[in-house]
């Protein structure tokens, strides 16, 4: 065979073939090579993840008058939150105008949307305190406290939010301060009262540490409260923001323990003077030391909701503070690198 003849018959390799070939064998080099995992980065998120689960208040949403409870529900779900607390009032659709049909359509609605119900909270154990020094003000609260039971038991939550009372209401325009050995005897008698019913309907009363109330001012003082009830129905609400102005989460939630059993995520700053509900800020814009607080909540073995709590929606553009909320407990929960 002739040299002509020889190269006739080699394969003939054009610059698409090379160009191929030094592709798969760049694509196999990069195959082979050890790629690093990205590393956590704390100036962005958490380094550790915690294994707990987010949720929001309905108060963060600018309902009834913008948004319908459907409305708010859908959001949560689709900015990420596994659960939403729901607000008990005197008007809305938690209240007594609503009954177990009314609740278990709500359920299912939830249920539909794929977002849990983590809890019920209520502003109505202020003007009806249950250690008020009128009877027909306690008498109120207690009705109100088990309609909210029941209204736990048909929503499909066990997490009923429970504030004992109050030694002075400041943000009640003449409010009658109460003695401090009477409030505390009035309180102990009303969650009495309550105990039997949250037994039955299965859900807890969970005691919430509000330091503007002058009672229970210290986590002892919560923990001597709630045991002397002697059931597993009676836990602690505890609220990350009510103690800011003098005291430390972080310490608060070493001391009570296996107690606590639902939580309000709620941000504070130290660096304002006006102590009132304008010292609640969104997370992160305050004084809250969060790595702190998630390690604590670590160590007793917290595992259950974290609820963000705020009084104030968006007048403009209300989703974007739910948005900001889920990516900032994200970053707290160090769901993000």
């Amino acid at each position: 065979m002739s040299a002509d003849q020889s190269q006739s018959n080699s394969p003939r390799l054009d610059r698409r073939d090379v160009l191929l070939s030094a592709l798969a064998t760049g694509a196999a080099l990069t195959a082979s090579e050890k790629v690093p995992a990205a590393q956590p980065d704390p100036r962005r998120a958490s380094p550790q993840r915690y294994n707990m689960k987010k949720s929001i208040n309905l108060w963060a949403f600018p309902y009834p008058q913008r948004m319908s409870l459907k409305e708010c529900l859908q959001l949560a779900k689709d900015a990420g939150f596994d659960g939403i607390e729901l607000n008990y009032d005197l008007e809305n659709d938690l209240s007594p105008k609503s009954g177990t049909k009314e609740y278990q359509a709500i359920r299912k609605m939830a249920a539909d949307i794929g977002i849990a119900i983590s809890g019920i909270c209520s502003f109505l154990y202020w003007p009806y305190s249950l250690t008020s020094n009128k009877a027909t003000e306690r008498e109120r609260g207690l009705e109100l406290a088990g309609l909210m039971m029941q209204a736990a038991h048909d929503l499909g939550t066990e997490n009923v939010l429970v504030v004992p009372g109050a030694v002075y209401i400041p943000w009640i325009k003449d409010a009658e301060p109460v003695a401090a050995d009477v409030c505390d005897r009035r309180a102990r008698e009303a969650i009495a009262k309550l105990v039997p019913k949250a037994e039955k309907l299965g859900v807890y009363l969970n005691i919430e540490n509000i330091f503007f109330n002058g009672y229970l001012l210290s986590p002892q003082d919560l923990n001597v409260f709630v045991d002397s009830f002697h059931s597993k129905h009676v836990r602690v609400h505890f609220d990350t923001g009510n103690i800011m102005l003098f005291q430390f989460p972080e310490d608060w939630i070493a001391l009570l323990g296996k107690r606590i059993k639902n939580v309000h995520l709620k941000e504070f700053t130290k660096k304002g003077t006006d102590h009132s509900l304008e010292s609640f800020r969104p997370l992160l814009d305050g004084t809250t030391n969060w790595p702190a607080v998630m390690e604590a909540f670590a160590k007793i073995g917290y595992h259950d909701y974290l609820t963000f709590e705020y009084f104030h929606p968006f007048p403009h553009y209300p989703e974007a503070l739910i948005y900001q909320t889920s990516d900032a407990l994200d970053r707290i929960l160090g769901r993000k690198m």
